[in-house]
């Protein structure tokens, strides 16, 4: 009886651990071509700064969300009309910076792909519409943005035409935002927009050029990509700050987790790519259109290429010195950029395949031998991932599948190690980690 009690418990455990083909197949289905069409398609409309042209059907940033939108239309007719297109506007003004020209309606482009069973939980992909020049107030002159950000653009389009195909517990969002090079107007409106209608947000890709693979220190590198991740909450209050000091989570809020999903995920189904988890909102002093998310209290990162080259962007097209200047179509690596679209769609297919993660998980074990855990049950789930890693290592390197919500880790002292819990779907597919919110004493 023992015997055929382990051999329960240890199929149990690898029906957990394999992969899933369906994900190999996203992989495969991504395509080159499109992305270079879509691209190019991006670049003809000359400029897509936020106050450019509003009324030509061929520049400016109006007939660039239009086709846009007509191209997210397009795949939703192709599936049955399984996508909800619209568009979603917010009014800035130039009281609100110094870098609005004149008042206008920051428009972002929305697709929804609903959920079977959760349709009010999302995961979300967003690439930039809007381009610049040397100057990013001027909304007249040239600035075909291909790799900033055509080229996250054409990803997150990508990314609704391959997974379109597919049905998910919980809805994807894809989205165009504007206003990025002026203050990441198109991502508070959205971030707000959600706030207001209650969507139970389980957090956003932000794709900032994701084609480039030549930076302007010298390295090409057609493997490697950056994942920015804020440590803790933007909104975090006193008291979980106090928690923080005594407890730790110093570099485990919501959106670190999601880091470490797609690091994971990257490293199980794209082991030939190279996540790199940069410990930091974005880049040095600057920002990206997860910001306004994070801002909120939502989970948010940003994905984009390891290496630029500064000479390609925010710059006038232009020759000096036998440097050519200006983001054109020509600078972007489009295999590459197939890779990171790729990285994007496996992770938004296994977050809205997986259950949502503990919204509780309690912790105990002081001066003990054992770490004590238990969490609250999560519908749908079949079981849960119990994590633990180094204090020092960026990774959820141990686990423990287990089908119970609490279970004691014996001989592991809490003192060196974190915790945390996933929750784990009948496919297999895993939420994000829950780091623990609650002392059990």
């Amino acid at each position: 009886m023992k015997k055929i009690t382990f051999l329960i418990l240890l199929i149990s455990n690898v029906s957990f651990t394999q992969t899933d083909s369906k994900i190999y197949d996203i992989i495969n289905a991504v395509s080159e071509d499109r992305l270079k069409a879509d691209v190019k398609t991006l670049t003809e409309f000359g400029t897509r700064n936020t106050f450019s042209d509003t009324i030509s059907n061929t520049r400016g940033i109006g007939a660039a969300r239009r086709w846009i939108k007509s191209e997210f239309d397009k795949i939703s007719s192709d599936c049955n009309n399984c996508i909800d297109v619209f568009y979603q506007k917010d009014l800035v003004t130039t009281e609100m910076s110094k870098r609005v020209p004149h008042d206008a309606y920051v428009v972002n482009v929305v697709a929804i792909q609903k959920g079977t069973k959760y349709p009010n939980r999302y995961i979300i992909m967003s690439g930039d519409i809007d381009s610049r020049n040397s100057d990013g107030s001027n909304f007249t002159k040239d600035a075909p943005g291909a790799n900033d950000n055509a080229s996250g653009m054409a990803g997150t389009i990508e990314a609704a035409r391959v997974l379109s195909k597919y049905k998910f517990e919980s809805s994807i969002i894809y989205v165009g935002l504007s206003g990025e090079e002026q203050g990441l107007f198109g991502g508070a409106g959205l971030a707000k927009y959600a706030k207001e209608k209650g969507w139970d947000i389980i957090g956003i890709l932000n794709n900032d050029m994701i084609g480039n693979i030549e930076g302007v220190d010298g390295v090409i590198d057609n493997r490697s990509f950056r994942i920015f991740s804020e440590p803790v909450p933007a909104n975090e209050t006193e008291r979980q700050r106090r928690m923080r000091r005594f407890y730790g989570g110093e570099v485990d809020g919501i959106s670190r987790q999601l880091a470490r999903y797609v690091h994971k995920t990257t490293k199980t189904y794209m082991p030939e790519m190279n996540p790199m988890m940069i410990y930091r909102l974005d880049r040095f002093g600057r920002g990206g259109h997860h910001r306004p998310f994070n801002d909120l209290g939502f989970a948010g990162i940003r994905i984009m290429e390891a290496h630029e080259n500064y000479t390609q962007q925010h710059q006038d097209i232009r020759t000096e010195n036998g440097i050519k200047y200006g983001d054109t179509f020509e600078h972007v690596n489009f295999p590459y950029a197939k890779k990171l679209t790729a990285v994007n769609a496996i992770n938004l297919a296994s977050l809205a395949w997986a259950p949502a993660a503990p919204k509780e998980v309690a912790i105990g074990g002081i001066v003990e031998a054992n770490v004590r855990l238990k969490w609250s049950k999560v519908e749908g789930a079949k079981g849960y991932k119990i994590y633990w890693r180094d204090t020092t290592s960026p990774t959820w390197d141990n686990s423990r599948y287990v089908e119970t919500t609490e279970f004691a880790l014996e001989g592991i002292v809490i003192d060196n190690f974190f915790f945390g819990v996933a929750s784990v779907g009948e496919n297999g597919h895993e939420s994000m980690v829950m780091f623990p919110n609650k002392i059990w004493r």
